[in-house]
């Protein structure tokens, strides 16, 4: 199941929209060179980025890591401004691959559905080039995913992938999940920990870092709200012999999607091999679908649409 995991790399650079900003905290550069080894080393191939994490230092820094090495799957972004401007698309996709050092793109998304159908159009001559060889949407509704499909189609391509915030305090994804693996079209979810709200390291009274724009989202009014499902992820996860952090991850995968995981240090990596051993049981599924649901919290990114 590894090869079914992306790992993310938000928290992996600086700068403006990067780990400080949004997480409060800088990594070490030689623990994240650690993790990249591991995770590679257990299989975890699949690697995500984007132009706007840390406004490109995060496509430098998993550049330098994935040197030479041809089988890493490499997925980044094309974050459109709210107005079009023609050649903007092709652009960003190759300041991203001078940054990764690649040449063409394994997964390339259109990160926000601001003027889809301009931004879609221009990607597809790189489609059809083979620079870009799958095109996702993120952040898109289901109106938005079957015009792109049917945008594509009079183009004899296929929308490859879609990509959404979704998790068990963002419960509302099912339908398009449904639609999405009914048409062979891949299905991840970012923030599955919630940034880190679920992985069970933090509570209310040891929350997250106060100048960090996750502190922001998740205050410790919401903490007090999930301590009942933080505390039946533990009761499942020592059943199991797991990390409590990877009970989210297991939900999702139980709901058809592919997540999206956050590696900064080698022991994420040990404990999401370890869990992707384990199935979790639709009693589970269902139990923590419903605790989730009692918690009234439906989380939501800044950048989202509504």
């Amino acid at each position: 199941m590894n090869k079914d995991i992306m790992i993310g790399t938000w928290a992996w650079g600086a700068g403006y929209n990067g780990s400080r900003m949004i997480f409060g905290k800088k990594y070490d550069e030689a623990e994240l060179t650690e993790a990249f080894n591991t995770s590679v080393r257990l299989g975890f191939l699949n690697w995500d980025t984007a132009a706007v994490y840390g406004m490109g230092s995060c496509e430098k820094l998993l550049g330098r890591h994935i040197s030479g090495k041809d089988d890493i799957f490499i997925s980044t972004k094309y974050f459109p401004n709210k107005k079009f401007k023609s050649g903007a698309l092709e652009n960003s996709f190759n300041e991203s691959m001078e940054r990764l050092g690649r040449k063409s793109a394994d997964l390339f998304w259109i990160h926000k559905p601001n003027n889809l159908p301009q931004n879609l159009r221009e990607a597809i001559p790189l489609i059809k080039d083979g620079r870009i060889k799958s095109i996702g949407i993120s952040n898109v509704s289901m109106e938005n995913i079957k015009k792109a499909e049917k945008l594509l189609a009079k183009e004899g391509l296929k929308l490859g992938a879609v990509q959404n915030h979704f998790s068990l305090l963002r419960n509302d994804q099912q339908p398009i999940i449904d639609y999405c693996n009914s048409k062979g079209i891949r299905y991840y979810a970012y923030m599955v920990l919630e940034q880190g709200a679920l992985a069970g390291r933090y509570d209310a009274d040891h929350h997250f870092p106060t100048f960090s724009m996750r502190n922001l989202a998740f205050p410790k009014s919401k903490f007090r709200k999930i301590e009942s499902l933080l505390s039946m992820m533990k009761d499942i996860a020592d059943k199991y012999g797991i990390d409590r952090s990877q009970i989210p991850i297991l939900w999702a995968i139980a709901k058809g999607a592919t997540p999206i995981v956050g590696i900064t240090k080698p022991t994420y990596a040990e404990k999401l091999s370890d869990a992707l051993k384990i199935s979790l049981s639709d009693e589970e599924i269902n139990r923590l679908t419903e605790e989730a649901r009692k918690t009234g919290i439906r989380q939501q990114g800044s950048w989202e649409p509504q």
